[in-house]
């Protein structure tokens, strides 16, 4: 769906059908209209779809998790600290089992009680197929994220166990994207998550005022909320569907939204004569093209993989995106603790990769063909088609012809959950995807993509990555708490995979939000969460 009319005249009238004029309401309560750059409002029911970005609109909005990240400082990366759960530990006598000591006092949207038994029915709505509220839409979208759980337990109503497969001190990131739901809501709409989708109950700082799918959904204060800290500062935020750069770009223009993100690079001059504020921030993010590893794959060559990441010039991507990015030369940035020092330099060097096509067998005259599936755009995968279709060009030019396979975004991460050997690659005869990757911890940058346990469709290690050396290394950071020992085995980690040229490099995103002359407070937090409560 494109920003139509419908959507314009909803959002220029708060998307409030019914009450009073935009000027009537400024007297009542103070509106934000958000240009999100999605083909729809993420599921509302606890997990949101559509990736990362969708945290920020759906998931730390209407819900909380038992661990939160710190989204409310800009000037250095966030820290894991407490959400719904106050602690948690690794028992010293086996550091499988973590014990998680729950808030009290805390009040679903509902009016219900968070407790114990609200924490493990919400484990059985996404890991227990047998459960009689399991939830598939909502498994999907978490159950890779949550890799390493194996068992859970409530101790008593404000404790609960959770017991990992194996040693992990990296868990508690996992529980960052678990979010809770209200188990009471769920039965008194007849057991329906149809229907919690249109009246949601978690425990966050908004809650669901109106939700019209494809076009907008409204979220007003929670004013019970437990904590004052991420007290919402307006009273009302429209989520708009704007999944179109230009057309999102031009109704903050024209004052039908207030804020968007991702804004079009080319029209960065209008914006800022209209008096909006471009903000960026440093982003744990890579937008990359993760590559088949399977036999029959041409990638499984590495002169090809190393071919492909020489022949991108990343300053003109960057020139591309009017400067909103920079150029990544591996998973992470130089700036980043597990950088290391890897011997292949990810750079630009057009004749070093005409001859690798060349060793490899192929040329500009009998090019290497082969097909990637692609988003059409959303949240974090920054100017897609434009991106795709330059670098498709700079290939060309040293004998690799892809063709892409040009999908929305929620098919393209069902393609990439099932992996290249999954039914849509092998259908589409799909050697990489081009997900944009969120890369804030160890978990989230490596032992996702390159345990060979993560292969998918268990996790996303979506290029069937198997590597005795690298799982020993895997192994032995989850071994550690000790950070020191962490960072050092994850420069290993990092070195190799660059090295070994496991994925394309292109750019990190710096996650650009443009906001109207209205808009204040907002800090950017340096993560794919970012919280919505510090609008004013």
């Amino acid at each position: 769906m494109t920003f139509t009319r419908r959507t314009l005249l909803g959002a220029a009238a708060t998307g409030v059908a019914g009450l009073p004029s935009p000027f009537a309401m400024a007297q009542q309560e103070r509106v934000l209209r958000y240009g999100i750059s999605m083909a729809d409002i993420p599921q509302t029911t606890g997990q949101p779809d559509r990736g990362a970005g969708a945290y920020q609109f759906t998931g730390h909005t209407l819900y909380d998790p038992l661990v939160a990240w710190e989204m409310d400082v800009g000037d250095r990366p966030g820290k894991l600290m407490p959400g719904l759960a106050t602690s948690w530990e690794a028992d010293p006598s086996d550091r499988r089992k973590w014990v998680f000591r729950l808030r009290q006092g805390v009040k679903f949207h509902d009016g219900s009680d968070f407790d114990a038994d609200a924490v493990i029915w919400n484990f059985e709505k996404v890991l227990n197929n047998q459960a009689p509220h399991f939830d598939q839409r909502q498994a999907a979208q978490v159950r890779p994220r949550l890799p390493s759980v194996a068992s859970y337990r409530k101790i008593d109503a404000v404790t609960v166990e959770v017991t990992t497969r194996a040693v992990d001190s990296f868990f508690p990131y996992q529980m960052l994207w678990f979010l809770i739901s209200s188990p009471a809501q769920y039965e008194r709409l007849g057991r329906s998550w149809d229907r919690f989708a249109q009246e949601p109950s978690g425990t966050g700082p908004f809650r669901l005022a109106r939700l019209v799918p494809r076009e907008r959904a409204e979220l007003v204060r929670n004013t019970a909320y437990w904590d004052p800290r991420r007290m919402p500062k307006v009273d009302r935020v429209v989520l708009v569907v704007a999944p179109e750069t230009t057309t999102r770009s031009n109704a903050l223009i024209s004052g039908q939204v207030d804020i968007i993100e991702s804004p079009a690079p080319d029209l960065l001059p209008r914006l800022r004569q209209g008096g909006a504020r471009i903000v960026e921030n440093v982003t744990p993010h890579v937008w990359n093209y993760h590559l088949s590893l399977l036999e029959g794959s041409p990638w499984r060559d590495v002169r090809l993989r190393r071919a492909a990441n020489l022949a991108i010039n990343r300053d003109e991507v960057v020139a591309l995106l009017n400067g909103l990015g920079k150029p990544a030369v591996g998973v992470v940035d130089p700036s980043s603790p597990w950088f290391g020092r890897p011997e292949f330099q990810v750079r630009t060097d057009i004749d070093a990769a005409r001859r690798l096509v060349q060793d490899a067998g192929f040329s500009r005259q009998n090019p290497l063909r082969t097909r990637f599936i692609v988003p059409t755009g959303g949240s974090g995968q920054m100017l897609s088609m434009p991106m795709n279709e330059y670098i498709q060009s700079a290939w060309r030019e040293v004998g690799i012809a892809v063709e892409f396979q040009v999908v929305e975004l929620e098919v393209l991460y069902t393609a990439w959950r099932q992996g290249a050997a999954g039914d849509i690659s092998r259908a589409g005869n799909i050697t990489a995807n081009n997900v944009a990757y969120l890369t804030s911890d160890p978990l989230y940058a490596f032992i996702r993509f390159f345990h060979s346990n993560q292969i998918a469709p268990v996790g996303v290690n979506y290029g069937h990555y198997r590597d005795a050396e690298m799982d020993g290394m895997l192994d032995a950071a989850m071994a550690s708490f000790d950070t020191a020992e962490q960072d050092a085995i994850m420069r290993r980690v990092h070195e190799k995979v660059v090295n070994e040229a496991l994925w394309v490099f292109v750019v990190h995103d710096t996650n650009p939000k443009a906001l109207g002359r209205n808009v204040r407070g907002y800090v950017p937090a340096q993560h794919w969460f970012q919280d919505l409560t510090t609008l004013s």
